[in-house]
């Protein structure tokens, strides 16, 4: 497929912006079922991780694909660095802000204890995108990005760039489709076998948890990056609201199969393999006719990525003060849901912010300053 590299896709960047929203509102109710996983409303939210690979391939390849002539592969991190880089920084900033305000004695007593100095080390870390091991876990949680917990997909995200930078797009069309096969077989696989029934996991350093991040990275981006080749462009009516749609369904369905795992797994497998991939399809041939739909992609698409890598300093502050009161009856529910609401309110806002008066001004500046 010959798609100019210079064609903007709106739907997808306001399918972005959905999904982003659909995490903040995810990880906001998880707070209150406190890892009880039939409880927690919008069940399947961290899949939209998944999405998030999916989409990264096909705009990797749209965008890359037929560059390679003029572009070097030092141009190419440059522009990948220049995109993420600002607003990572900007998240464990405000994780370190919001740290000692995250002290639970239920769900994060270590953070009494930890010295700012240590803190403040793991903040700079978490500036370079390096990942962290047990020594400094200053969390407890085993994340590889302690005050930024969401950093650990950024991880997987600059893998797949070097993926692609070095392999991927050498590949013919064939070998990329027999690529993509068999990592849609090892997904299966794992989605059906995994005691857990799902593919929630990544963020962590040990084995099994990297085992579950490329899992979740390498059939979602391939497919991704294979449709960006092959796709023949169509049109699609409706497609902002369509994809939409489905895309809030296959988030918040209840968790499947009761107690037996595998229906679960089979199911969150299938939305990967299937679903995923066509909504890109449905929002790669759609139009935005409507001015205020445009504004509305528009504005989904650029608090997208800034939401996603920013909310989590909130999250962590409102799910300790829930465990810490709701849990053991000093609060109410109802209490709690407003604050759930000014939490989501917050992390919108501050994301909105931080890319108008932040992110946009940076990378316009890393842009005019080194690259030619």
């Amino acid at each position: 497929m010959n798609q100019s590299s210079n064609k903007h896709y709106e739907i997808l960047d306001g399918l972005r912006g959905v999904a982003a929203i659909i995490v903040v509102a995810f990880h906001i109710l998880e707070a209150f079922a406190l890892g009880k996983h039939k409880e927690q409303i919008i069940n399947h939210g961290y899949l939209a991780v998944d999405f998030f690979f999916v989409l990264s391939g096909f705009v990797i390849g749209i965008a890359y694909n037929n560059r390679w002539d003029k572009m070097t592969l030092g141009g190419f991190f440059k522009r990948r660095i220049i995109r993420l880089q600002p607003m990572v920084i900007i998240g464990s900033i405000l994780g370190a802000a919001t740290y000692y305000f995250q002290a639970s004695p239920t769900l994060f007593p270590i953070i009494e204890n930890t010295p700012v100095t240590k803190m403040l080390l793991v903040m700079v870390i978490g500036f370079t995108m390096l990942p962290v091991g047990k020594s400094l876990d200053i969390r407890g949680w085993g994340e590889m990005y302690p005050l930024n917990g969401p950093g650990w997909t950024l991880f997987f995200e600059y893998i797949a760039y070097a993926l692609y930078a070095f392999v991927l797009r050498k590949l013919s069309n064939k070998a990329l489709m027999l690529l993509t096969f068999i990592a849609g077989c090892a997904l299966i696989q794992f989605t059906v076998t995994t005691p857990q029934g799902g593919v929630a996991g990544g963020w962590s350093l040990d084995p099994e948890q990297l085992r579950i991040g490329f899992t979740r990275l390498l059939y979602p981006f391939l497919s991704g990056l294979l449709l960006s080749r092959i796709m023949k462009p169509t049109f699609i009516k409706n497609a902002f609201l369509l994809s939409s749609i489905l895309m809030f369904v296959v988030l918040a369905l209840p968790r499947l199969g009761g107690d037996t795992n595998w229906i679960n797994g089979l199911y969150e497998g299938l939305v990967i393999l299937i679903v995923f991939p066509l909504l890109v399809y449905i929002g790669a041939n759609g139009e935005i006719k409507s001015e205020k739909a445009k504004k509305v992609a528009k504005f989904l698409g650029d608090i997208s990525y800034p939401v996603y890598i920013t909310h989590y300093a909130f999250i962590y502050v409102f799910t300790a003060w829930v465990v810490d009161n709701v849990a053991t009856g000093k609060t109410s529910y109802e209490v709690a849901a407003v604050w759930g609401v000014v939490t989501f309110v917050v992390s919108i806002a501050v994301a909105y912010i931080a890319v108008k008066f932040y992110d946009e001004p940076v990378r316009k500046w890393c842009a005019k300053k080194w690259l030619k």
